[in-house]
């Protein structure tokens, strides 16, 4: 590679990293804007129940966006409002809603992915599915009171959790594992 297009590519890597950085504080603040609707409005007039589970789990998933691509020295920052959020969610989802819910299962679903992706913790993750993934089988042949949209909705975030499942299992043995689908 010659001068001039060396010149031009790090002028080129200068601009896209540039772009990125943008990118990155676009989606920052975004994430920003929307958790504080939640703790300043949103929250505190919620419902208990569905709603209230609804909107911590939210927080929890936007303070994830944000833990997933700060920098380092923001990361640990936002994957602790993350992981407060989705605790409190659990802990009201647990005391709330049938186990077959969907909204308690995306809960679950996305609180186990932020234990494999933000804190690098398979076995938690899998653990975590897991136990949402068993919990919801072992009532839905009782399960007559939810509408047939819940049922659906129900039933593909149980695919996920168990795809994901499949996935980690794998992963914690050690092997490569690719879940059907």
């Amino acid at each position: 590679m010659n001068k001039s297009d060396q010149s031009t590519a790090e002028r080129h890597l200068s601009l896209i990293q540039g772009q990125r950085k943008r990118i990155e504080q676009g989606l920052i603040d975004t994430c920003k804007a929307i958790v504080a609707l939640i703790d300043k409005q949103l929250h505190p007039s919620a419902q208990s129940g569905e709603e209230l589970v609804f909107y911590l789990k939210m927080k929890g998933d936007y303070c994830r966006y944000m833990a997933e691509f700060a920098h380092e020295r923001d990361r640990n920052r936002y994957g602790d409002q993350s992981l407060t959020a989705y605790k409190l969610a659990y802990k009201h989802a647990l005391a709330t809603l049938d186990p077959i819910h969907p909204t308690r299962l995306g809960l679950a679903l996305n609180f186990s992915v932020f234990y494999h992706d933000v804190k690098g913790s398979p076995d938690r993750a899998c653990h975590l599915a897991k136990s949402a993934f068993d919990d919801a089988v072992s009532c839905l042949p009782a399960y007559s009171n939810g509408s047939d949209q819940h049922i659906r909705d129900s039933l593909t975030i149980l695919q996920l959790l168990k795809d994901d499942i499949i996935l980690w299992s794998g992963e914690i043995q050690g092997k490569e594992v690719t879940p059907p689908g």
